[in-house]
Parts: structure tokens; C-alpha cells; sequence
């Protein structure tokens, strides 16, 4: 593999290069320097924000560039480029004013080498990437029937920046938080061409150093970095990140284990019950040797049903009757679940499709289902299949992760009558199917790309494709509330309509909600300032390592 080096390193940090090349060998100098250490063990495709679609992508994105706005701990939207912005009376120009004190990353593809400053021009060029159809981004989606199709974007000044509308859309804000529309520089982007991927320059806590695709990743701290913390020092307080990429989760536990990273997000299952009690706490054998951190994540796990009539596998499948659909989610035990198979890491989806943690969600006016195998079996019988007579095999794909939820499901719906046949596949084969339109039933899961409720709705309107709809659902009394929600300016009249839009779709049964997700971590106990937060972006700014 060749090893992507942007620029010669200084002697006093070449021994993060040396990282990449002897791994673990020099996590004793690693130490010395303040290097916090993680795995990637899915990979990273692409450094380049545009492509930033999934956690893999988006974590470095977030510690090597910044976004207008971000995310705060209590999901409220915060300054970052911006210092502020306005809103015009029709809702449809936001004009946001920038910090004139952010300077991209020192790079050869500046006069000099230094890092020039950050101007509204930057951001009109980075949110243009997006939408340009040469660039490709699977980000592009965003602004498509939000952003004025003529105008969208424009820098009145160095310091002023302009987003035009085509209608009111409230969420454009957490729209803007997301890793896609991160600032990049021009220059590089320019010199590079899809080679960006792999030299990005930003305006982020930490600045590319080398990369050897398949080994490591390594970052260092921006020395010029704008944000500083309320005593007046600048941020960020480590001297680097150190990214490997060994491929499996277990063996990710080992390393953390042997003090080898400092950080481990989820847990192979194979170690679930060596550590954690079924209550979710960790086991006093380890306690004092790693530190468990959980938050509630913006994240559901569910089953999705295929519901479009026009499609042959649904025209023939007992799937199409709604009644069906909801015996399915009255004939399991939600709670039981995730007590024995996740250690209650998560909380049973009893209410709607929008999980536990965002400011709309409450699970006292939206009722979902619960285990009651009685109404289930009555249920079944309505719709033509007492006790399950006349009912075929009901074909339910997965992949391995979640194969252990899916055979409980299927266990506790043969009591009810219902028989399912849990096919294990590739993930990228379900993605494929469930795109597609090939699978009746099926294990999915949402994570928010913005804290917002419109982001989990999305996924049961009859105007969007496969994704994010992928059960095909339509029903036009759902879309009335839906548009609604997404035109109102007022949070508690609009959170009123999402909450009317999620029972609709939930009454009818598209979907089978699982659990309402928790973001499960482990650090070691040196490392101090970290939290986790509800979108499960790696925040590493106000991190510090203190020595063993």
C-alpha cells in the first residue's frame, strides 16, 4: 500500500508516521504525545466530506473540518463558522455571519505553505460540491426541493453568507449541522480532484498527516485552531488521533483491553455478558479497568414490511393486510428482548417510529404496540387466519448482527400461529433487496442524520424513494400532517403534527419498531472530558489523556 503523505513532518512528530508502520510497538511514545486511539473495523471509504455518509466516514470528517452550525449536547442548534445568522419574515433567506478568525490547515497548495483564511466564497464552493452532479455526493439529497433551484447559495461579503429557500423548511438548520456541508478548501479540491479523498483540507481541531489505506490513519492537533474553552485556552488539549483498522470487533475488545486504544464504541456480543450485567451496568470485575459510557442514541431498530400493493410479492403475500402486520407487533416481547440479548442497552419501541431522545418524542400520546399475544391471535383471526390457519411461511432476511433477534421474534410469533423463516444475508445484499423492492420483510434500522422528527418521518412518504421509504409506503392523510410539520415555525405546533403524522404511519404497520437505541461505549479510565452524545459523533475537541 502506498502511504499518502500531504507535506514533510517535523522530527517531533514523526513518530506518529512511525505508528502507522510499527502499530502497536510505539504506543509507549503514543502515550507521551497525547495520542487518543480508536478502530475503525468497517473502514474508511473517503475523507472528503461530501461522501460522508455513514459513522465511518463522519467521525474523521468531524475532527478535520467544521459546518456553519452544530449540534449541542441538548441537541439544540450552536454556532460554529457562523457567529449568527438571520431568518427573513417569509422563512425563506437565512443569512448567516461568519468568524473572521478560521484559517484552513497549513498545505502546499497555499502560497507558503500557510493556511488562509475562511470566506463566505468557501462555503457558497463546499455546499455547491453537494448538489454538483459531477462530484456524485450521496449527500446531494439534502437540499434537493429545499434549496432555491437558481440561487441557492451566496457570499455577500467575506463575511456574510446566503441561503435561499424555495418554501419555508424548518429543519434547515440541522440540514446544515451535517457532515456533507462541512467547508473545504477550494485549492485542494481544485489540485486533487477525487484524490481530495485522500488530502482533505479543513478548518477542524485536527489536520491530516498520513494515511496508509487498510493500516492507519493518523491526524495531528491544529496549532491554529479557533475555538479555545472558557479559561481562554485553545482547543483541541491532544496532540493527535491514531485510527487502525482491524477488521473485527472482537478483536477491537482485546486491544482495548491489553490498553491498546482508548476507545471502543458497541461491543462484539461475544464479550456482552462477560461485562455487562443484564442491566446494562458494568461488572465489578471491570471496574477500574474500563469506564462504560451510554447516552440515549437517535438511532431505531426495526422491521420493515413491504406494503405496496402493486408490487407482485406483496399482491401474494398475507403481509398486505394491515391486521396482520400489527398481530406481528403485538406477538412478541419487546422488553424480554432486550433484556437478554442486549443487556438493556436500549429501550423497547413501544410508542412510534421517532425514537426516545429527540424534543418531539412522547411516548404518552403516541401509542405503539406491546406484547399481548392474546389481541395478536384475535387479530389474526379478524383478518381470515385463526390461529394461524391458511397463513403461508413468512420469509424474514437479516443479517448475522441481528440474527439472534430475528429467531427470537420468530419463536414467540409460532405461539400466536405465525411461522417465519429467518434467511441470513450480506448486508449489502439487503441493501440491494430492500432498494429494490425484493424483500417483504426485513431488518432495517434509522440513525438521525439531524435531530430532528422529520428525519425518521421521511421514511413514510409516499414522495420519497427507496431510501429512505423503503416499505413503499403511501397514504396521503400521513403526507397532509408531514408537509404541514415541515412548513410550521412555531417547535410546539409542529411537534404536535409530527407526533399525529408517526401514530398514522405506526396504526397502519409499515414498520415492526424493535428498540429505541443507546449509544454503548468504552473508554479508558485516563482519558477524561469525553462524553458521548445523542447523534454518536466522536467528539474529541475537550478530550484529555492523563498519564497512567
Amino acid at each position: 500500500m502506498k502511504t499518502t503523505l500531504l507535506y514533510w513532518m517535523p522530527a517531533a512528530l514523526f513518530f506518529l508516521l512511525l505508528v502507522i508502520a510499527l502499530g502497536g510497538c510505539t504506543d509507549r511514545n503514543v502515550r507521551k504525545r497525547k495520542v487518543f486511539r480508536y478502530n475503525e473495523y468497517t473502514g474508511i471509504a473517503s475523507l472528503d466530506p461530501a461522501f460522508a455518509k455513514n459513522q465511518s466516514t463522519m467521525w474523521p470528517a468531524h475532527q478535520l473540518f467544521n459546518t456553519l452550525v452544530e449540534i449541542d449536547d441538548g441537541l439544540n442548534i450552536k454556532p460554529s463558522l457562523a457567529t449568527h445568522w438571520e431568518v427573513s419574515e417569509d422563512k425563506r433567506v437565512y443569512t448567516f455571519y461568519l468568524r473572521s478568525d478560521v484559517f484552513f490547515h497549513d498545505n502546499p497548495v497555499f502560497p507558503g505553505g500557510r493556511g488562509r483564511r475562511m470566506t463566505a466564497a468557501d462555503v457558497v464552493f463546499s455546499l455547491g460540491r453537494i448538489i454538483d452532479p459531477k462530484v456524485a455526493s450521496p449527500g446531494a439529497w439534502i437540499f434537493n426541493g429545499k434549496a432555491d433551484a437558481i440561487n441557492p447559495f451566496t457570499a455577500l461579503s467575506d463575511t456574510v453568507f446566503r441561503l435561499r429557500l424555495q418554501r419555508p423548511y424548518q429543519p434547515i438548520l440541522g440540514i446544515l449541522s451535517m457532515q456533507y456541508c462541512s467547508v473545504v478548501a477550494r485549492e485542494a479540491v481544485q489540485q486533487f480532484g477525487v484524490d481530495f479523498r485522500s488530502h482533505p483540507v479543513g478548518t477542524g481541531p485536527f489536520q491530516f498527516v498520513a494515511w496508509e489505506e487498510g493500516q492507519g490513519l493518523v491526524f495531528k492537533k491544529n496549532l491554529h485552531y479557533f475555538e479555545k474553552d472558557s479559561a481562554g485556552n485553545r482547543l483541541p488539549y491532544i496532540d493527535g488521533i491514531k485510527i487502525s483498522f482491524k477488521d473485527s470487533r472482537a478483536t477491537e475488545f482485546l486491544l482495548l483491553r491489553q490498553g491498546n486504544l482508548d476507545f471502543v464504541n458497541e461491543l462484539d456480543p461475544s464479550f456482552k455478558d462477560e461485562v455487562l450485567t443484564k442491566r446494562g451496568t458494568l461488572k465489578k470485575a471491570w471496574e477500574g479497568k474500563l469506564v462504560l459510557k451510554t447516552q440515549p442514541y437517535l438511532n431505531i431498530e426495526y422491521l420493515g414490511i413491504l406494503v405496496d400493493t402493486a408490487n407482485e410479492i406483496v399482491r401474494n403475500s398475507p403481509l398486505r393486510f394491515k391486521k396482520v402486520r400489527q398481530a406481528i407487533n403485538y406477538g412478541f416481547d419487546r422488553r424480554k428482548m432486550i433484556l437478554y440479548l442486549r443487556n438493556s442497552l436500549g429501550t423497547p419501541a413501544e410508542s412510534g417510529f421517532v425514537p426516545k431522545g429527540l424534543p418531539s418524542f412522547n411516548d404518552s400520546l403516541v401509542k405503539g404496540y406491546h406484547y399481548d399475544p392474546a389481541k395478536a391471535i384475535a387479530l389474526l383471526k379478524e383478518a381470515g387466519f385463526p390461529a394461524g390457519k391458511g397463513l403461508p411461511v413468512i420469509k424474514l432476511l437479516t443479517i448475522s448482527l441481528y440474527a439472534d433477534f430475528a429467531n427470537f421474534i420468530a419463536k414467540q410469533l409460532e405461539a400466536i400461529g405465525m411461522h417465519i423463516q429467518v434467511e441470513v444475508v450480506q448486508k449489502s445484499l439487503l441493501f440491494e433487496m430492500t432498494a429494490n423492492s425484493r424483500a417483504a420483510f426485513f431488518r432495517g434500522g434509522w440513525i438521525a442524520d439531524y435531530p430532528d422528527a422529520e428525519n425518521y418521518l421521511s421514511v413514510f412518504y409516499s414522495k420519497n424513494p427507496a431510501p429512505p421509504n423503503y416499505t413503499r409506503y403511501s397514504n396521503s392523510k400521513f403526507d397532509a400532517v408531514f408537509e404541514a410539520a415541515i412548513r410550521e415555525t412555531n417547535d410546539s405546533l409542529r411537534y404536535i403534527l409530527y407526533r399525529q403524522a408517526d401514530q398514522l404511519a405506526i396504526d397502519d404497520a409499515p414498520v415492526v419498531p424493535l428498540w429505541y437505541d443507546k449509544v454503548i461505549q468504552f473508554i479508558q479510565p485516563n482519558i477524561k472530558g469525553y462524553q458521548p452524545n445523542a447523534l454518536n459523533l466522536l467528539e474529541l475537541r475537550r478530550v484529555q489523556i492523563l498519564d497512567m
